[in-house]
C-alpha cells in the first residue's frame, strides 16, 4: 500500500475538526418518560384490573376500588422504573459495543472510536467492518454489502476513486480512504446499531406465560361453576361478579413483567461490569441451557501475542529472503497478528523486502495473502499462507515431514514462496508460537465441571490442534473438517463456514450449543448457535450477530454468564413454582370455600391486599442469592407442574385446617376471614422460601432484599389485623399461634418437597 496515497491528519488538526464538525453519531430521538409510563397501563394485565376497577366504582365499593387503583399505580411504577433500569443497562452496552476504526493520526496507524473520526481523516477498512463513516477510496478494492442503506442483497466491487458509505459491510478485501462525511452529514446519518432484539422474550417468559393462561384457563372453569351455583341460589350478581372477577385477578402473572425485566436487567448489568456484553436477553437464559461450547483457539484459548519462533529455509534459500518474501505479503494496516509478528521478525532481522505494486490480504476461503512486486523487470508474486495450499502452487515441495515437526510442538505454520507470476518457487516456514492462557486450562475444567463439554474449533493443523488440546485437558479425538458431522473434542482445518454446518449438526443432536468467533464469515454460526460469543478481537459484524461480546480475552467472561444464566433461572424456577403453587391454593380455596360453606371464606378486598401482599415479596427474587445448577438448565414441564400440584395440595390442606380452626374457636364469619387471610399470606411467604431453595430450605442465606421484605410483610399484615383495618380485628395471641403453626407446617412440608424439587435441579 502506498504510504503518500492518504496521508492523514494529526492529533491537533483532528481535534480541531471534532471540535467544529462534532462526533460521529446521530442522537435517537427517546420517547418522553410520561408516554412510557402510561404505556404500562395499556396492556392485557392491567386491562383486568382495569376493568375490575370500574364495575367496583359503579358498585359503590370505594376500599376495594381504591386497592385495586392503588396495585395498578404500583405495578405501573415498578415497571417503569425497571424498564428505565434496563435502558439504562442498554445505554451501557451501546456505549461499549461502540466501533472501531483504524485511523492514521501523526503518522502512525491506531485504533480509535468510531464516534472520533472527522472528515479528512486517513481510514483502513478491511473483510468484516463496518464501514464507520463516509469514505472516498485512495487505493485498495473491496466487495461491499449494501443492504443496510438500500435494501439490495447483492454486494458490490469498489475501488480507487470511488465513495463506500456509512454502515456499509466490507464483504472482501481491505481498502484505504479518505473521510468525506460523519454523523448526521452522512448517507447513513449514522453508525450501524448492533445492540439488537434486546426486548426480545425469552423461552423462558414464553413459557411461565403458557403456565399462566391454562392457570387462568382453571379459574375460568371455576369462575363458571360459581357464576352457575350463584344463579341457581339466587344470590345477588352484584355481590358474586366483583369476587369471580377478583378470582381471575388472583391468577394473572401482574408481577410478571416486571420480575423479568428486573431479573434480566439486573443480570445484564452484573456481566456488562464483568466485561460481558449483552445483545439480546434470551442469551443469559441460552447460556444457562448451553450443553456444549465450541471454541476458538487463538486469543480466546491462547493469549494472541505471536512471535516468529522458527524459520526453516530451503535448502539454497537464505533466512532474510523467507523472511523479506513474507513481510512483503503482509500489511501493517490491517493489524493482524500474524502480519505484526511476521513484520517485526523482518525488521528485527534486517529483511528489507522490495516496493509493492499490490497486495492482496488473506482471504479464509483462500488461505493465503499475497503481495505483487517487479524484479528483474518481471511481474513476481510474493505467497504466504497454509502449507499446503503455498505447496501446491509450487512444483516438487517436500514438506510434510517439516511441518508436521513444527506442528507437534504446538507452533501455527506458514508456507512462503515467491517468484516470477504462475511459477511460484518454494522458499520455506515460518512457526509461530502463541503461549497458551495461564487461566485457560482452569477454566475449561470449570466449565467442564458445570457440565459443558468444550471443544475446540481451529484452522491449525490437527497435529498443532492436538498438542495445544493436550496441553489444556479437552478430551476426545481430534477430527479434520471432513469429520464435522462426528462426534469430536477437537475439530482441526476448520474453514469458518464450516462452523455453521458444526453449529447445525450439534443442535439436530439436542445440543444446546455455544460458539465463539471473531471474523465476518463467523457470524452464520454465531447467529445459528444458542448462544453466540463475538470474543475481544471480533470484527463488527461478527459483534451484531452474536448475542454476547466479550470486552476481555479468554473464556473467563463465558464462565461467568453461564453461572449467571443459572442463577437466573433458579430464580425464575423459584417465582414459577411459587406462582403455580400459590394460584393453585388461592384458586381452589376461594371456589371450593364458596361452594362448600356458601360464603366468601375471603373477601374480595383481602384478595385485593393479598395480591399486594404477595406481589411486593416475588418482586425481591429477582436479586435473591441462589446457587447455579451444577448442570445445564432444561425446563422440564412435567415435572414442574405435577411438583407444584404435589405441594399446592398441601398448602390447600393447611387453608382449609386454618379455616377450621376459626370455626372451633367460635370466630364470627369476618374474624374468620380475616384469620383466612394471614394464612394466605403466611403461608405465600413461607412456600418462597421452601421453594427458592431445591435442597432443604435452610440449605443457603436468603437476600437482603427478601428477608427485609418478608419481615415488612409479616408487620404490616399482622398490624391490620391486629388493629382492625381493612379487616374485622384479631386478638394479637391468635396471630401469633397462626405465625408459629405455619413455620411448623413449613418444615414439615420441607421434608416433602426435597425429592420433588430436587428433579427439577437435576442434583
Amino acid at each position: 500500500m502506498s504510504e503518500n496515497a492518504c496521508i492523514g491528519l494529526s492529533s491537533a488538526e483532528a481535534a480541531a475538526r471534532l471540535q467544529k464538525f462534532g462526533p460521529n453519531a446521530v442522537q435517537e430521538a427517546a420517547t418522553h418518560p410520561l408516554l412510557t409510563f402510561l404505556h404500562k397501563f395499556w396492556a392485557p394485565v392491567p386491562w383486568m384490573l382495569e376493568l375490575t376497577l370500574v364495575l367496583e366504582l359503579v358498585l359503590a365499593k370505594w376500599p376495594e376500588a381504591i386497592i385495586i387503583a392503588l396495585l395498578l399505580i404500583f405495578n405501573g411504577i415498578l415497571g417503569f422504573s425497571q424498564e428505565q433500569r434496563a435502558q439504562k443497562a442498554l445505554e451501557l452496552l451501546r456505549e461499549r459495543l461502540r466501533i472501531e476504526a483504524r485511523v492514521r493520526r501523526d503518522g502512525k496507524w491506531c485504533s480509535i472510536s468510531a464516534t472520533e473520526l472527522v472528515p479528512g481523516d486517513c481510514v483502513h477498512i478491511r473483510l468484516g467492518d463496518i464501514v464507520p463513516a463516509d469514505i472516498r477510496l485512495t487505493e485498495g478494492q473491496i466487495l461491499v454489502d449494501q443492504s443496510a442503506l438500500t435494501g439490495e442483497s447483492l454486494p458490490v466491487d469498489r475501488k480507487a476513486e470511488d465513495t463506500v458509505y456509512s454502515a456499509s459491510t466490507v464483504r472482501r478485501g481491505e481498502a484505504t480512504g479518505e473521510v468525506t462525511a460523519t454523523g448526521a452529514q452522512s448517507y447513513f446519518g449514522k453508525t450501524a446499531e448492533l445492540v439488537r432484539g434486546a426486548g426480545a422474550k425469552s423461552h423462558l417468559e414464553i413459557l411461565v406465560l403458557a403456565i399462566v393462561r391454562y392457570l387462568v384457563i382453571m379459574d375460568g372453569l371455576l369462575v363458571a361453576a360459581i357464576l352457575a351455583y350463584a344463579t341457581w341460589m339466587q344470590m345477588p350478581l352484584a355481590e358474586i361478579l366483583p369476587f369471580a372477577l377478583i378470582l381471575l385477578v388472583a391468577s394473572v402473572p401482574v408481577a410478571l413483567p416486571a420480575t423479568f425485566t428486573l431479573a434480566t436487567a439486573l443480570a445484564s448489568l452484573s456481566l456488562a461490569r464483568q466485561g460481558v456484553l449483552v445483545t439480546r436477553l434470551a442469551a443469559i437464559e441460552e447460556a444457562a441451557a448451553m450443553s456444549d461450547l465450541c471454541s476458538d483457539k487463538t486469543g480466546t484459548l491462547t493469549q494472541n501475542r505471536l512471535r516468529v519462533s522458527a524459520v526453516e529455509a530451503g535448502p539454497r534459500q537464505q533466512r532474510q529472503e523467507l523472511l523479506a518474501m513474507a513481510a512483503l505479503a503482509s500489511d501493517e494496516a490491517t493489524q493482524d497478528p500474524i502480519d505484526l509478528a511476521i513484520l517485526d521478525a523482518a525488521k528485527a532481522e534486517g529483511a528489507t523486502p522490495p516496493q509493492r505494486q499490490d497486495f492482496i490480504p488473506f482471504d479464509p476461503s483462500s488461505k493465503r495473502s499475497e503481495a505483487v512486486f517487479a524484479k528483474d523487470g518481471q511481474r513476481w508474486r510474493a505467497l504466504k499462507g497454509a502449507p499446503q495450499v503455498i505447496a501446491a502452487l509450487c512444483q516438487g515441495v517436500h514438506w510434510e515431514k517439516a511441518t508436521e515437526e513444527l506442528a507437534s510442538s504446538g507452533a501455527r505454520v506458514l508456507g512462503v514462496a515467491a517468484g516470477p507470476e504462475g511459477s511460484p518457487q518454494w522458499l520455506g516456514l515460518i512457526g509461530l508460537a502463541d503461549p497458551l492462557r495461564e487461566d485457560a486450562a482452569d477454566l475449561i475444567a470449570k466449565l467442564q465441571n458445570f457440565g459443558v463439554r468444550v471443544r475446540m474449533v481451529t484452522g491449525d493443523s490437527p497435529a498443532t490442534a492436538a498438542h495445544v488440546a493436550k496441553e489444556l485437558g479437552i478430551p476426545g479425538r481430534t477430527c479434520d473438517r471432513e469429520a464435522i458431522h462426528e462426534d469430536c473434542g477437537v475439530y482441526a482445518g476448520v474453514f469458518p463456514e464450516d462452523k455453521f454446518h458444526l453449529v447445525q449438526s450439534l443442535q439436530k443432536q439436542g445440543h444446546i450449543v455455544g460458539m465463539t468467533g471473531d471474523g465476518v464469515n463467523d457470524a452464520p454460526a454465531l447467529k445459528q448457535a444458542e448462544m453466540g460469543v463475538a470474543v475481544e478481537s471480533a470484527t463488527d459484524v461478527a459483534k451484531a450477530a452474536a448475542s454476547l461480546v466479550l470486552t476481555q480475552p479468554g473464556l473467563q467472561g463465558i464462565l461467568t454468564a453461564v453461572e449467571t444464566g443459572r442463577r437466573v433461572y433458579q430464580r425464575m424456577l423459584t417465582y414459577t413454582l411459587n406462582k403455580i403453587v400459590k394460584v393453585f391454593q388461592v384458586a381452589l380455596f376461594l371456589s371450593l370455600g364458596f361452594l362448600l360453606f356458601h360464603d366468601f371464606v375471603v373477601t374480595p378486598l383481602l384478595v385485593l391486599l393479598l395480591l399486594f401482599a404477595n406481589d411486593f415479596v416475588t418482586m425481591s427474587l429477582a436479586g435473591d442469592h441462589v446457587r447455579p445448577s451444577p448442570r445445564p438448565d432444561r425446563w422440564d414441564v412435567r415435572s414442574l407442574v405435577w411438583s407444584s400440584l404435589v405441594v399446592a395440595g398441601a398448602w390447600l390442606i393447611y387453608i382449609f385446617l386454618v379455616y377450621g380452626a376459626g370455626i372451633l374457636m367460635h370466630l364470627s364469619l369476618p374474624a374468620r376471614q380475616s384469620l383466612d387471610f394471614l394464612g394466605l399470606v403466611f403461608s405465600g411467604l413461607a412456600n418462597v422460601f421452601m421453594v427458592r431453595e431445591r435442597g432443604h430450605l435452610w440449605a443457603s442465606l436468603p437476600g437482603r432484599f427478601l428477608l427485609w421484605a418478608s419481615l415488612a410483610d409479616v408487620l404490616v399484615v399482622s398490624l391490620l389485623a391486629s388493629q382492625g383495618w381493612l379487616m374485622a380485628a384479631l386478638p394479637l395471641p391468635i396471630i401469633l399461634v397462626l405465625l408459629a403453626a405455619t413455620v411448623l407446617f413449613t418444615l414439615l412440608l420441607d421434608q416433602i418437597k426435597v425429592p420433588l424439587l430436587r428433579r427439577l435441579n437435576r442434583a
